[in-house]
This record gives C-alpha cells, structure tokens and sequence, in this order.
C-alpha cells in the first residue's frame, strides 16, 4: 500500500477510496442516503409545481364555517344524505368520502332515545319505529354513486369481519401483493353502509421517514386482499371499467384501468406531482346544503368530501406545503392521474446515478492534483452546475426523478479531499520555515511568513485609524484587597477582559494589547473599515453595557458572600477569607482618530503587528484625563466630526501632557437614540452656552448655567465641581488678558 499510495499518490489513492465508499452508498441506499435524494426532489418540485388547468375534482370541505352553521362534528349522519342528494343533483360524477363511519349513528332516533333520561314508554316506542339515520344514508348512497373511506391500521382488531371488496382487480404478472404495503387491520365502514356504496377506497396515506407525503399507494394489501385506494375506485368507479395490476421481476409496474395506464413505483406507490394549496376547488359544506354554491362547481366533477377545519386535525405535509389538508392530497393524486401529469422515477436511475458518481469522480480524481485547486474550482462549479441543471431540465421537460444530489456531494467531497492533499504537501514544506523562526518570532508572524516569505522585512504603510485605550480605575487599590489572594484577581481580571474582548471584536476592532488591567484596540488594520470612528464609538458604548452587567453579577455575589460570612459568624466560626469582589469596577475609555503608522514594528530579530503615531499616544492621554473631568468617556475632534449624530458634549480645549497645540475633547453619553432625547438637547445647549460664559469670563452667567446642567444630568456633577473649581480661582486670580480658555493638562 505504502509504494502504491508513493506511486498513484496518496490523495488519489484515499480518494479512490471515498469514490468506491459514494457507489456502495447509492448501490445500497441506506435510509440517509434515501432522505437525501427526497429532499433534493422537494426541491425540484418546489422549483417547478404542477400547473393547475381546469380542475377535474371538487373537494366539499367540513370547514369551520360550516361547524359554526351546523353544529360539531360528527354531523348525523341524516345530514350527509342531504348532501349526497345535493350534490348528485348538482350533477356530481362520483361522490368519495375522506371520512370513516365504523359504528353506528349515536344520534339515530332508537339509539338516541336509549339515552334520554325521563322519557316516557309511548315516546320511546315512537322514536324506536323512526327509520335509523344509517338506513336514510344508505338510501342515499343507493340512489348516488359512492365511494366510502376505509382506513388500514396496524393492529388486528378482530370483531371487523371480512373486508368488502367491490371489484377484485385483476393479477397481469406474478402476484403482487410480496411487494404490496401490508397491514394487518382494518378500520370498515358498517356493513348497511357498505352494501349501498357503489365503491370502497383505503384513505391511508403514509408519510416518508421524515414526515413528508410524497408518494401515495393506490393499492395496500390488508390480510390476504388487495384494495384500491379512495382516488383509484374514485376513478374506477367513474369510468365504469374492470381494473388491473402488472407485476414485473421487481415489483409492480403499473395499475390499468381503461383509458388510464398509471406508472407505479415497485410498491404501488404513485409520485404526487403535487400543485399549491388551490382554494378554488374548495367548496364548503353549509353552501351545499343551504344551495348557495354554484352548480358549475360541482357539475361532472369527481367529488370528494373531507374537513379542514382546525379542531379535527387532518393535515398533511407535502413539498410544497407545511400543512394540507389531507383531503387535498387525493385531489391532487386525481388531478395528477387524470391529467397525466405523473411524475416518474425511471428503473434505470440507480444505473445513471452510480454512472454520474463515477464519471464525476474520476475526472475530479485525474484533474485536482494535476490543474491545482483554482482550475478545478472551475470544474468543480461547471460539473455541479451541470449536474443541477441535467436534472432539473428532465424534471420539468419530461417529469424525470434523477437525483444529483448524491454525485454532486460525491465530487465536492473528493474536490476537497484532494485539495487537502495538496494543501497537506505544501503544508510540509511551510514546516521548515515553522521550525526555523518560531523561535525568534510570534506565532502569528510565523504563520505570515510561512504563507508568503516575502514578508520577512521590517516597515509599514500610512493610515488614517481610531485608537481606544481603556482602564480600570483605582486598579492599585483593587490589588492591594487581592494581595494575599492573586488566583482571584486573575479570575475577576479575566471576567472583566472577556466581556470587553468580544465587544471590541464584534465591532471589527483588532485588540493591539493587553497591558495589566488596560486594553490598546484599533481600527481599520489590518482589514479596512470605512467607518471606524463610529464602530469604536459603538464597541466604547457596548463595553460600558457589558461592564453595568459585569457589576450586577458581582453585586449580587457580594451580597450572597455576605450573607454567608454573617451565618458563620452567627454559628461562632470564623469566616473565611474575602475572594468575592465587593465594590463595582468603573474604567476610563480614550478614543481618538488620526495618522499613524501601521505594520510590522520591532527590531530585526524580532517584530509585532502594531501601530505608531501622535494619534496613538494622544488617545493615550484622553483616556488618562477621563479621571481628572469625572467622566467615562473622552474622545478627540476628530473622532467627534464622524459621530454628530451621537449624543457627546464638548468638554474643555486641553492642551496634554507633551503636546503645545491644543485639542478640544468631547465626552460620549450615548449613541443616536439618546441624541434624540428632549434632555439630552437640553443639556447640549445649556452646556455649550456654560463653555461660551465661562470662555468669556462671565464667572456668574457659566455658574448660573452649571446648575441648570446638573438639574438636567446630575451623572456629570464632577466635571461640573471641576469647572466651578476653576471660576473659584479665576476669579480670585484672574487669568491674563489674551487668555483663550485653554486648559494646559499637568499630568499624562
């Protein structure tokens, strides 16, 4: 195996394998295999439903409408003469009913008046001489032509007797019924009924594997007998002929009734070229009964007549609808049989398919490692195009079943085994790089230069990007409470970084560094972000949510530590040591947008992925100065002219700590929704009228104005104690005559 897998290769060889496994699958058809191929032709025919033409069937539907008019169901079953007389008046070709009627009516004159309580002898006597309603039903049978419902079940109930067949069908073959659906009971009609009705029809539907109705039996074998089911004597007994079954070597071919030659699959089953849900050929109960339905409706029509109505629960699932009503489902087989509309799955499509597997494997198996993936790409995308569209064009030009599904999977299954081995091949040789350098460079730079040496230099390009910093503050003092305890710092740090993490990243951040409790992020590098100042200002707003929901869980932790500590003390134990986090976290952010320098930065041996710039340090410094205005949330000029829409105000002209040019900077209070607020218009104009006063040095006028802004959002009482800290000296040490209220930061 060793030197036939050096000489073919060991991709084709593994794929030979995999194209040998796809055959058997499809030889042997195992149940998933079965599914699969299902779903690929609810496809087809949700692609390409049956197109409905002048409807041969009518369905008379027991609908909530007519339950409202008439009463619950079961109806008497006097009721369901008259509507049989109507609708045979109505000129209705056959009548089917989508219904059972195993027992007697309970509401006949002499069984209803077994259950009166009271009522007297000579009553009960006269009521017991009333004709029964089942007699009155089948008198109206007699007088129609019928076909009642059955149903198979599977159990042996006994007390049933031997089902009635109304017209045996006659064997063209080897005896079908090996290959039949076999149940062993049956669920009859009584024996008054089934005397009068001119046929007898199995209603039994039986949904695939997964629930979907795609193929109807119009034959099952109950016992030793075959039956027809509801749609087949329908037609049986509308055109009035004899009817057969032709079995084959494999199984039953096709089931005979003259002018009608319906293909089958070897089971008796019929493909349902199904059509959508058709409202049209409903027609409702209570119109039939109170004669408001049109007679064309009904006239010459196969009739059929079931319920849709909520309560009674008779639906099915079809390709093309999640519920039908199951009394559609004949419609639609009759619809289908009487306009030829049959869907076929040919004997020969298990030999087409093995023959589509091969030939799409063994081109995929000689071309991959030979073209390369991107060629094959193309071929992989030509053959499946193909595949898809053979089999839709023989499904809508001639109503062929051939499946692509499974040679489609088996070539993009050997496509991508054979691609790996090649990526594998060039893999191994991308470990030479891997061991030279990973000792001297990041993993993530191996990787680089494993994928393109070329890299291996050091430098970078310009860009225009947006840094965030952000802190935690009294982080000193936090650790001094951990410093007999660093196991729990580290844990409560990595809940706070995780949170804070996630967010940066969903809003297509690149978190730069982690330095103790301080996280560096940036965006627009390495991927390009054309709005990266407002997703920076949207991760800020997102992290502050995440932290408000950080410190809700360790409130509640600290209470429940707590109480803990107070039943130990209670119970005269000592309790143990503090590992809970008692006070809330609270950070500083700094955003600021501007030019840096973004690539590999180091020295020769060794280089980061990372970014230099005066934007950079600056975004630094806001986040530093967030402490000294009492606020969150710092951003730069230039990050403020990309997010006017959000709701920021406008804190100080500051010239920081290294810089002589001043900038102004903003704090951020939410995103457009609090933009919106009528507060939130308040506060921007009386605080900007504060800034112009105290710019201007009319001390009285900018305190008059801070104290409307701390009625309006007293969050921001410290910035304010800080601008009423500074008139507080300015005017006892006025500042000089060519002042321009600008505020020169002494600390970083």
């Amino acid at each position: 195996m060793r030197r036939l897998g050096q000489a073919f290769g060991h991709g084709r060889l593994l794929a030979l394998v995999v194209l040998a496994a796809a055959l058997a699958l499809r030889l042997f058809d195992p149940p998933p295999v079965e599914l699969m191929r299902m779903r690929g032709f609810d496809v087809l025919q949700t692609l390409f439903p049956r197109q409905a033409g002048d409807h041969p069937v009518a369905i008379v539907d027991v609908d909530d409408e007519s339950l409202a008019a008439l009463g619950q169901w079961p109806w008497p079953r006097t009721r369901l003469a008259a509507l049989v007389d109507r609708l045979t008046a109505l000129g209705a070709a056959v009548i089917g009913f989508d219904v059972y009627f195993p027992e007697p009516d309970r509401m006949s004159p002499a069984l209803a008046a077994q259950s009166f309580v009271g009522l007297d002898e000579p009553t009960r006597t006269a009521l017991a001489r009333l004709p029964s309603n089942d007699a009155i039903f089948a008198e109206a049978l007699r007088r129609s032509r019928v076909v009642l419902g059955e149903t198979a079940r599977e159990r042996d109930l006994g007390g049933v007797g031997k089902p009635l067949v109304k017209a045996p069908l006659a064997r063209l073959g080897p005896d079908p019924r090996p290959y039949l659906r076999s149940f062993p009971g049956i669920v009859r009609a009584i024996p008054e009924l089934e005397q009068e009705a001119a046929g007898i029809g199995m209603v039994t539907i039986v949904p695939e594997p997964d629930g979907i109705v795609r193929r109807v039996p119009l034959v099952i074998a109950i016992g030793t007998d075959i039956f027809p089911a509801l749609a087949f004597e329908m037609l049986r007994v509308a055109v009035g002929e004899s009817v057969a079954v032709r079995t084959g070597d494999a199984g039953i071919e096709g089931l005979l009734i003259n002018p009608y030659t319906i293909p089958t699959d070897e089971k008796g089953r019929v493909w349902v070229h199904f059509a959508h849900h058709e409202k049209t050929i409903y027609v409702s109960a209570k119109d039939v009964l109170d004669g408001s339905v049109d007679p064309a409706r009904i006239a010459g029509k196969l009739v059929l007549i079931g319920t849709s109505a909520i309560g009674l629960g008779d639906n099915k699932t079809t390709p093309l609808d999640a519920l039908l009503p199951g009394v559609e489902v004949h419609a639609q087989l009759l619809e289908t049989v009487i306009g030829g509309t049959y869907l076929d799955r040919p004997h020969w499509a298990i030999g087409a398919e093995l023959l589509l597997i091969a030939a799409t494997g063994f081109i995929m198996i000689v071309l991959v490692p030979i073209a390369g993936a991107r060629w094959t790409l193309l071929l992989l995308v030509v053959i499946g195009a193909a595949l898809v569209s053979g089999s839709a064009y023989l499904y809508r030009a001639h109503a062929l079943m051939i499946d692509a599904t499974l040679p489609l999977l088996a070539t993009a299954a050997l496509y991508t085994l054979l691609v790996y081995a090649n990526y594998s091949r060039e893999e191994s040789r991308r470990r030479q790089i891997r061991g030279a350098f990973g000792q001297y460079l990041s993993p993530t730079l191996v990787e680089q230069l494993a994928n393109d040496p070329s890299r291996l230099k050091l430098g970078g390009e310009a860009r225009i990007m947006t840094f965030l910093f952000c802190d935690i503050r009294g982080f000193t003092a936090i650790s001094e409470r951990y410093k007999d305890d660093p196991a729990s710092l580290t844990r409560l740090i990595n809940r706070y970084m995780t949170p804070m993490t996630e967010t940066i990243l969903a809003h297509r951040g690149t978190i730069d560094k982690y330095m103790g409790d301080a996280i560096m992020a940036f965006w627009n590098a390495p991927l390009n972000d054309a709005e990266h100042p407002r997703n920076a200002c949207r991760a800020a707003l997102a992290m502050l949510d995440e932290l408000a929901k950080l410190n809700t869980v360790l409130a509640a932790e600290a209470t429940e530590d707590e109480a803990r500590r107070n039943a130990t003390e209670s119970r005269g134990e000592t309790p143990p040591d503090r590992h809970v986090h008692t006070a809330g976290l609270a950070i500083g952010i700094g955003i600021n947008t501007g030019d840096c320098i973004v690539g590999n930065m180091g020295s020769a041996l060794r280089f980061d992925y990372s970014v230099l710039g005066d934007a950079v340090n600056l975004a630094s410094r806001l986040e530093s100065q967030s402490k000294t205005y009492g606020v969150t949330m710092i951003i730069g000029e230039d990050t403020h002219r990309h997010v006017a829409d959000f709701a920021a105000i406008e804190l100080d002209l500051i010239a920081v700590k290294g810089k002589v040019e001043a900038v102004r900077i903003y704090t951020l209070l939410g995103g457009a929704d609090v933009a919106a607020t009528l507060a939130y218009r308040d506060l921007r104009t009386n605080h900007a009228a504060m800034l112009t006063a105290y710019r201007g040095q009319r001390w009285a006028e900018a305190r008059a104005l801070i104290a409307a802004c701390r009625q309006i959002n007293p969050a921001l009482g410290p910035l304010y104690d800080l601008y009423e800290t500074r008139i507080a000296i300015f005017e006892t040490l006025p500042p000089p005559p060519d002042w321009d209220g600008i505020h020169i930061a002494e600390s970083k």
